[in-house]
């Protein structure tokens, strides 16, 4: 995985997915974490984003997606216990094959690497998404109208 560190900083390239499917977006959070991500992981030295995304699909709930585009790239800053992060993170659109058993369960379990995931669909309604602890913070109103085009955001979440 591409990852640095460098005293209580790190640098972290992700790479992650968004599914939309009946007006409900897929989230998922690690055992033991409190906020919700979009699934995804970091990509390997020599792995290309789309299929370190469809690799990180399969590990976590054993299923081949589709990557449709890009939607955006992150520069994200954060603070997270105690270290200080800078990533670099791409948000692709996927989509879950039509047979997937997972599109008609509101909420399923995934693992990666022996951590437990709950992964969940989440309407996609102003008031349920603002109320979510879900990072980083500037999804909670861009996942409401996503874009045509790449955007390149900063964010900084404190």
């Amino acid at each position: 995985m591409i990852r640095f560190e460098e005293g209580r900083n790190r640098f972290n390239y992700r790479i992650l997915g968004v599914a939309v499917h009946e007006d409900l977006v897929l989230l998922h959070k690690a055992e033991g974490e409190k906020f919700w991500t979009f699934p995804g992981g970091r990509a390997e030295f020599g792995e290309a984003a789309e299929p370190t995304l469809k690799r990180e699909m399969k590990e976590e709930i054993g299923t081949d997606v589709d990557v449709i585009r890009l939607l955006w790239f992150v520069e994200n800053f954060f603070t997270y216990t105690g270290m200080r992060y800078h990533e670099i993170a791409l948000y692709f659109l996927m989509q879950l094959p039509t047979t997937s058993k997972y599109l008609n369960q509101r909420s399923f379990q995934g693992e990666e690497a022996g951590l437990a995931l709950t992964f969940q669909w989440f309407p996609i309604q102003p008031e349920v998404l603002s109320s979510l602890p879900w990072l980083p913070s500037f999804l909670q109103t861009a996942v409401q109208k996503l874009p045509e085009s790449v955007q390149h955001v900063i964010q900084r979440d404190t």
